[in-house]
């Protein structure tokens, strides 16, 4: 068996120009400009940072005084953070840490708390999710690994919960259309996470924790330098969930699951300044939710949804100089997953592939750096028991970016895609951004247009399967248009920004109930284009106050997110999609001691769908706090989330009064579904 979003609010919000900076990572000094560098130090440069990132946690004293210079990667072209067009936002290794300590099985709590970025509960039944980036859809952001797809093209929501958070030096996301650089998977933006490099010494991490339902976690990190060419470095862990059922009325609301992965790398580094690093990955997991055994649905019958996933990954970056301007890469990725499923009766077994070769050339000038670059990118879907959803799609493309510095305080950025994909044939994706630093301001503008192919797995088939789908007919590609304006400013111990956004999405694709001649009304469901198009409208306001061991982050999240209702022929909120969110973020912390914080998250209401209980969720709080004692090479951590013991279910029923036409048994998750939970344990450095 095989194993698995017109600025039409903008006044609003200009009396609160001044709020919290996104780049997490940069504190007063990173204000100095570093200048353009040649092809050949970017690669160092993105390495030494990578080193300097893990260095840091071994400072006896905050390195926020300190000089920080950030590469980020995510743009190709490899520039200092500040002197980017393109918008940027970087969760640092601190943060990082952080994180891993409320939730060391997956990358979920690290992301769900940036700003403008929400994780959605897809399948109440397994609990997967996927990331939302200012309002668009989960499925429009591509997951990235060090730039390689390894989790897929359009990785499964239940990815982002395999993915432990042991060895990251940093997570770079880009918002908005990314797709003039990642193609079709990337029409919402891009989350990069970026991995630790062996330092010059031998290290290690031991990561224990356990929690108060019955969850525990075991991750480790091994690196070590094998000459002063090569080095090597080894993640693993082992991670265990029982099942849970909060209001006791036999359905399950915390999944099950028993996961195990594992991930070399290979950092190689020549005197001529050529480069290579290669990875390979795997990952094995039994997932379970449904009812509890002795107890039925509505209808009498017994309900077991359960997923077994097994997926291998390999990827390979190679660069090196060609002469003293110019510098060639080479990348490659692959993956390969398998799941088993279960859905009461329905079972079905499946096998995602996807493979990309990519090679370009990049260059500079005193003014200028660039890149071009051919692609291929495929992605295959074969169903054992429904293959007439069974896709192929291959993409060849052609990539340009160039990013010139007009002046002292202006450059912008300019790159376009061209893909030729096997479906929906061409689709150009060009980007335009443009930063503005005059003296302590930073402003940015971007405005790009991207595409994303659509495939049977929307969010509510991923949670009940393909039986209650009808085969695809007529679908068009859904496309985006996104801009963007960031102004930002430093003061002394103040970090302020302000962002407002805006997309228009066209033809996106969603599931329409109907009713089949053979088993009675509304018993299936379609996927078709919606009419009209979805508008998303917005700000992020953020302010970072830091003073010697304190930092208070606070943050505001609007969105004016709306579609089109042919029944009505009016616009709606898009569902699940809270108009106000805020955050709220106080940490003491002194390096090589210990550290205090605490956390309070405020989610608006949410207009819901399909929903016989309410129309509209409630607002809810979520309040943490976290502490950690350091003593030597050890550490002890106890965290407590969700203070105020929010749970859905102690609003309503999880689970419907009769199964809706697409499959689900449930009612989405609009608040947490998990109580309040404490988890504690201790991390071994050596």
């Amino acid at each position: 068996m095989r194993f698995f979003y017109s600025y039409k609010y903008s006044l609003l919000f200009i009396p609160t120009l001044f709020s919290l900076s996104a780049f997490h990572a940069i504190a007063d000094s990173t204000k100095q400009r570093t200048g353009n560098l040649t092809p050949a130090a970017v690669q160092q440069t993105q390495n030494e940072t990578m080193q300097a990132d893990h260095e840091g946690d071994e400072h006896e004293h905050g390195h926020e005084d300190e000089v920080e210079t950030i590469t980020v990667s995510s743009t190709r072209v490899g520039r200092n953070v500040t002197d980017e067009p393109v918008r940027i936002e970087v969760i640092n290794q601190e943060e990082l840490q952080e994180k891993a300590m409320m939730r060391p099985g997956n990358i979920s709590m690290l992301v769900a708390e940036t700003g403008g970025v929400r994780v959605q509960t897809t399948s109440p039944a397994l609990g997967s999710a996927n990331i939302r980036l200012q309002g668009l859809f989960g499925r429009y952001t591509q997951l990235l690994n060090d730039g390689l797809a390894l989790y897929g093209g359009q990785a499964a929501s239940i990815g982002l919960l395999q993915i432990p958070p042991t060895d990251l030096a940093r997570v770079e996301i880009i918002k908005g259309s990314a797709s003039s650089l990642y193609g079709g998977s990337a029409m919402g933006g891009v989350i990069n996470l970026v991995s630790r490099k062996p330092s010059d010494e031998a290290q290690g991490e031991v990561l224990v924790n356990v929690t108060s339902r019955d969850g525990q976690d075991l991750t480790t990190y091994l690196a070590a330098p094998l000459n002063d060419s090569l080095g090597v470095s080894l993640t693993a862990g082992g991670h265990h969930q029982s099942t849970q059922d909060f209001d006791g009325d036999g359905w399950i609301d915390m999944a099950g699951y028993e996961r195990y992965t594992a991930r070399p790398r290979l950092f190689w580094e020549g005197e001529s300044g050529a480069t290579l690093y290669a990875t390979v990955g795997y990952m094995t997991e039994n997932r379970q939710g449904g009812t509890l055994e002795g107890y039925t649905l509505p209808d009498g019958g017994f309900f077991q949804q359960t997923q077994d996933s097994e997926r291998i990954d390999s990827g390979i970056i190679a660069t090196g100089p060609l002469g003293d301007v110019l510098t060639w890469n080479v990348r490659g990725s692959a993956m390969v997953q398998n799941h088993d499923k279960q859905f009461a009766e329905d079972i079905d077994e499946d096998r995602h592939e996807s493979y990309l070769v990519e090679s370009t050339l990049s260059g500079y000038t005193d003014k200028s750096q660039w890149v071009v670059g051919v692609a291929m990118q495929s992605d295959n879907f074969a169903s054992e028991y429904y293959p007439e959803f069974d896709y192929t799609f291959d993409v060849p493309g052609i990539f340009a970016q160039a990013d010139y510095e007009l002046n002292e305080h202006l450059s912008t950025s300019l790159s376009m895609r061209l893909d030729d994909h096997s479906e929906y044939g061409s689709q150009l994706s060009p980007r335009v951004s443009l930063l503005y630093r005059p003296q302590d301001w930073t402003v940015r503008a971007s405005y790009g247009r991207g595409y994303f192919a659509p495939t049977p797995f929307v969010e509510e088939i991923e949670a009940a399967g393909l039986s209650h789908l009808a085969p695809l007919e007529n679908i068009q590609e859904e496309t985006a248009v996104t801009s963007s304006l960031d102004i930002g400013r430093q003061f002394e111990y103040i970090e302020a920004n302000v962002t407002f956004f805006a997309s228009n999405v066209e033809h996106v694709t969603e599931l329409e109930a109907y009713a089949s001649e053979m088993d009675g009304p509304l018993d299936r469901v379609r996927l078709v284009n919606t009419e009209g198009e979805s508008r998303i409208y917005g700000s992020e306001l953020m302010l970072r106050y830091k003073w010697e061991d304190f930092k208070v982050t606070a943050s505001y999240l609007f969105l004016d997110a709306t579609e089109y209702n042919a029944t009505s022929d009016s616009r709606q909120d898009i569902k699940l999609t809270p108009k106000h969110s805020a955050g709220l973020v106080a940490m003491w912390e002194q390096h090589g001691k210990g550290r205090v914080g605490f956390e309070a998250y405020y989610t608006g209401t949410q207009r819901l769908s399909g929903n016989p209980y309410r129309s509209a969720s409630k607002p809810y709080w979520h309040l943490g706090l976290l502490g950690e004692i350091t003593l030597g090479q050890y550490s002890w951590f106890i965290n407590a989330e969700n203070l105020l013991d929010v749970r859905q279910t102690k609003e309503d029923p999880l689970v419907l009064p009769m199964r809706a036409p697409d499959g689900q048994w449930t009612t989405d998750i609009w608040s947490r579904n998990d109580g309040f939970t404490v988890n504690a344990g201790m991390r071994m450095r050596f």
